[in-house]
């Protein structure tokens, strides 16, 4: 009597395992997943800042190209605003007394003058952007294209000389907010960086891959500094 009476519990359980089991392993599958897309962000990331430094030319869409094609896994489009992943490439420099006399923006002792808007101060050289913007922004600002402190970029991404020296648009992001300072700044030299020298920044980001409720699919994001 009590063997009939325990037919089919055994399944029942089974199926009320499944409940814990099955989540458990779909949720297991997206974080392995976006593991592995933390990991292509963060390769995609090194090698864009690498040519980058090296002088590859972004602007060229024969090299954007090539840029979609290492990050193809992760969705990377080289076209405008298209595909699931975007690289944000800059080009750096601090602003000393040499950049603001380069622009005759010194008084007759050579101290700088109010027209030297950004001594002192980090400033991007060049911005370029490949693939969708839209999936996230730098992490260490951009330059401002509009009103009265705005800059020109020109069809390579480039700022003039007078426009990232005078110009408080040009500044660049460097705070204990994103936890970056690139050089240590004393008494206005900025230590380990020659004059007039460029910094490289390229940051990589992909959307992540989402399965509600386990995983939001919240965007995967990678920088390096060359």
């Amino acid at each position: 009597m009590k063997i009939r009476q325990s037919k089919g519990i055994s399944t029942i359980e089974f199926a009320l395992s499944l409940l814990i089991l099955v989540p458990l392993l779909l949720g297991t599958g997206a974080l392995g997943v976006n593991m592995i897309r933390t990991l292509g962000t963060i390769q995609l990331a090194r090698d864009a800042g690498h040519m980058f430094a090296r002088g590859v030319d972004f602007s060229d869409q024969g090299n954007k190209d090539l840029l979609a094609t290492i990050g193809d896994n992760l969705g990377m489009r080289s076209t405008a605003g298209s595909g699931k992943g975007v690289v944000i490439l800059s080009a750096l420099t601090f602003v000393d007394i040499n950049a603001c006399n380069a622009v005759g923006a010194v008084d007759a002792g050579g101290a700088p003058t109010a027209g030297c808007a950004n001594y002192n101060k980090w400033v991007f050289t060049q911005r370029l952007l490949i693939g969708n913007s839209n999936v996230r922004a730098s992490n260490y600002g951009s330059p401002l294209t509009s009103g009265p402190t705005g800059v020109t970029l020109d069809s390579k991404g480039k700022i003039s000389l007078s426009d990232y020296v005078t110009k408080a648009g040009a500044r660049a992001n460097f705070s204990s907010a994103n936890g970056m300072n690139p050089y240590k700044v004393v008494d206005g030299v900025a230590q380990g960086l020659p004059s007039g020298q460029r910094l490289y920044l390229s940051e990589a980001s992909c959307l992540g891959f989402g399965m509600p409720p386990f995983v939001g699919g919240t965007p995967t994001y990678s920088f390096s500094f060359f």
